[in-house]
């Protein structure tokens, strides 16, 4: 029995080969039902071309979750979750079935040869900051600022992340 305390943690997700919406939606879902996890929120799903990457647009979306995991675990986790959708790494940055990244878990500031909480690009992506902004606005990224905040910094820059949110279904 697995006695560890809840955490919060925030999932991104995307894909950019095969059916990328049907799989980001399954992909929440099947997060959702990890041992000792349940979602607390999900964003709209949002299509963006690739940032250092080749291929299709993605689809992506993040995700909140309270979970019992240890990070480590949960990152093994979702690996296991990306690999059961086809995921392959032929080369770094190759378009991919699914990816799922461990955003932010708790407060919690990890930086070891397998986890770097909080992962380390996610203040410098629209298409990661856009959907947390849905779940969360005020959401604090380590001493960077809030979610809100860095989103605003990052759309306010010359940039050429072009983010288009996708219609429910």
């Amino acid at each position: 029995m697995n006695t560890a305390a809840a955490a919060c943690a925030w999932v991104g997700i995307g894909a950019n080969l095969g059916d990328a919406a049907a799989t980001v939606a399954a992909a929440i879902d099947a997060i959702g039902r990890l041992p000792t996890t349940r979602l607390l929120a999900r964003s709209s799903l949002w299509c963006s071309a690739p940032v250092d990457a080749t291929g299709p647009d993605f689809v992506n979306a993040a995700a909140s979750i309270e979970t019992r995991l240890e990070p480590h675990r949960l990152l093994h986790e979702l690996l296991q979750l990306e690999v059961a959708h086809g995921r392959q790494r032929p080369y770094p940055n190759a378009p991919r079935t699914l990816d799922l990244d461990l955003l932010l878990y708790g407060g919690r500031v990890i930086d070891d040869a397998e986890l770097t909480l909080p992962h380390p690009r996610m203040h410098q992506r629209a298409f990661v900051l856009a959907p947390l902004a849905e779940i969360d606005a005020a959401l604090r990224i380590g001493q960077l600022g809030s979610v809100a905040e860095l989103l605003a910094k990052l759309m306010g820059a010359q940039t050429s992340q072009q983010l288009t949110r996708l219609p429910s279904v």
